[in-house]
């Protein structure tokens, strides 16, 4: 895994020494108005980012790669992850302190990750499992060009019935490497 830049951010990969940050980062309340609750402990979070930095799922057959997101300013904003599929399709997720939103950091990031997942691990289809609730969630992967998944999709990648399912296919040859994105 490689540190990525963008001009509003770096992504670090994930490693247990940024347990400490993150948990600080992870108690924004904000982030759970959907779903899941913030980590119990600095040492829950270390242990949970221990096993992660394997890179892969306990039988092999996913590549878990989690980059931590820093600001210029070296403050951590949150973080993006990728779960890599054998079929090279990959899950994408998300999760960024409030005070960061709407500063164009989010989009960045995943913009970043996307462009190494696809050059770097071959993904060739990206998917968001996202609460059909979070609109604000549903606007960021809309400015990354995700549209609504079928059916089919929402079968295939699990989603409950109160989520939605979102797919981007990365640029083509004649659409620009950053998929017209500025």
């Amino acid at each position: 895994m490689r540190t990525l830049r963008t001009d509003r951010c770096v992504l670090e990969p994930l490693t247990e020494a940024h347990a400490a940050a993150m948990f600080e980062v992870l108690s924004d309340p904000a982030i759970y108005e959907f779903e899941g609750v913030p980590p119990p402990s600095v040492d829950a979070l270390a242990a949970g980012y221990r096993r992660k930095e394997s890179r892969v799922s306990p039988d092999g057959r996913q590549q878990w790669l989690n980059w931590v997101v820093r600001r210029p300013d070296g403050a951590l904003a949150g973080y993006v992850q990728a779960t890599v599929l054998e079929t090279g399709a990959s899950y994408v997720g998300y999760e960024f302190a409030s005070r960061h939103w709407r500063q164009g950091i989010g989009r960045a990031s995943v913009h970043a990750m996307m462009d190494e997942l696809a050059t770097a691990y071959g993904v060739h289809l990206f998917v968001a499992v996202l609460k059909s609730a979070n609109v604000r969630s549903r606007g960021l992967l809309q400015s990354l060009g995700f549209v609504p998944g079928t059916a089919a999709d929402a079968k295939t990648y699990g989603a409950e019935e109160d989520e939605s399912v979102m797919v981007r296919r990365p640029p083509g040859p004649a659409e620009p490497p950053d998929g017209g994105l500025r």
